[in-house]
């Protein structure tokens, strides 16, 4: 009995457990669309489908669970119970977001991991603000322009090439015409 008690709660437990709209995903959310940022959701298009995605700056920004993509932190513990399976899901999760970020880096995307354990806490504010950082700094190195000087030296714009000469057409009234061929001399 004890048994089939502990089957209900666990099945109650992972029942509850989303993918979309978690509490480390609209914490990012929030703050930014407080800050300005505007983004899409699961984007189907994408491999993927990024948790937020902001086409303007081509980035794609995935909020992971610690113990669903299996990070290096406090929080994640390998379960007790059934850990085999566990084992090889967390790792067939954590081959899935490097290929997934491999694809859309050659798609020419931007790619940002928020992690579950950097949201809680006195960490929180640090990493939005990081966040922010980042995105700005992407926008701004995306649109850089890039200016290249010739490899000769430059020259002033109000100085004449030695290899070019300007003539204008302009005679001063005690100038001579020039000589033409075949013309006689006095």
């Amino acid at each position: 009995m004890d048994n089939d008690r502990e089957r209900q709660k666990r099945s109650r437990i992972m029942a509850s457990i989303h993918s979309r709209d978690t509490r480390p995903e609209l914490i990012v959310r929030r703050y930014l669309f407080a800050r300005g940022f505007r983004f899409r959701l699961a984007h189907p298009r994408l491999p993927g489908r990024p948790d937020i995605v902001l086409r303007k700056y081509r980035t794609a920004i995935f909020v992971n669970g610690c113990f669903w993509h299996g990070h290096d932190c406090k929080a994640f513990h390998l379960p007790k119970t059934n850990t085999d399976f566990w084992r090889r899901k967390i790792d067939r999760n954590r081959r899935r977001d490097v290929d997934v970020q491999r694809r859309l880096a050659e798609m020419g995307w931007h790619c940002l991991t928020v992690w579950e354990c950097e949201l809680a806490g006195e960490k929180r504010n640090q990493t939005l603000l990081s966040l922010e950082f980042t995105l700005n700094h992407i926008y701004l190195e995306d649109r850089k322009m890039r200016y290249s000087l010739p490899d000769d030296t430059p020259q002033m714009a109000a100085e004449q090439c030695p290899a070019q000469s300007f003539d204008t057409g302009r005679r001063s009234a005690g100038d001579d015409p020039p000589a033409q061929a075949g013309a006689e001399k006095p």
